[in-house]
């Protein structure tokens, strides 16, 4: 009897082994393991609370800034983000510039950010659905202000860097990394192609 156990278990394994091979050799999909539209959607929901926490507190802009980038750097793939802000210019840079300018530009956008979620004082945000869109998933929320018509907030999320992550918000429609790739460019510009300029300047941002 374990035998046969044993026998259809190698069966099964040797299956699988061929199928992958086969998959491989053929140029099929390999079937995938790793992010579902339910996890996706629960870092969200995660990170969600904690956005309506955090506008709730009654806390200083300063104090809020804080919590909203220790919210960056749980929540989201800054390192990604940082990198598709920086553009070509993040092949040229040090590994030493680079990740000087991963920093600073975490707090930069949580500032950023930060003041934009301070308008949604009073009002919340509720998470309604999410999507798989190409090779990650798209969770769509809504916020809801005091005296405003509600609107989308959505926000993209991978696993690509090993964790789930979100690494692009689109709010009222206005695509973060789009419009941060044009802004850090426009810096980059203004100091002359200096990422060392560049990360002081975004430090008092």
């Amino acid at each position: 009897m374990q035998s046969d156990h044993n026998a259809t278990r190698m069966t099964r394994r040797g299956f699988t082994s061929i199928a992958l091979a086969a998959s491989a050799a053929f140029g099929m999909p390999l079937p995938v393991f790793a992010l579902t539209v339910n996890d996706a959607r629960s870092l969200i929901d995660s990170a969600v609370a904690d956005v309506n926490r955090i506008i709730a507190s009654g806390k200083s802009e300063n104090a809020m800034f804080g919590d909203f980038e220790r919210l960056f750097a749980r929540y989201a793939d800054v390192p990604v983000i940082a990198r598709s802000a920086l553009g070509p210019a993040a092949r040229q840079a040090s590994r030493a510039q680079l990740s000087a300018f991963t920093d600073a530009f975490q707090g930069y956008l949580s500032r950023k950010y930060g003041r934009r979620f301070r308008e949604f004082i009073g009002g919340r945000i509720e998470v309604t659905d999410a999507r798989p869109i190409k090779s990650y998933f798209e969770v769509i929320s809504v916020a809801y202000l005091q005296g405003e018509a509600p609107f989308d907030l959505r926000w993209h999320v991978s696993d690509k860097s090993g964790r789930n992550l979100f690494f692009n918000i689109i709010i009222e429609g206005v695509n973060m990394l789009a419009s941060e790739r044009t802004e850090i460019g426009a810096l980059l510009d203004r100091n002359g192609g200096d990422i060392d300029r560049l990360v002081a300047e975004l430090r008092t941002l």
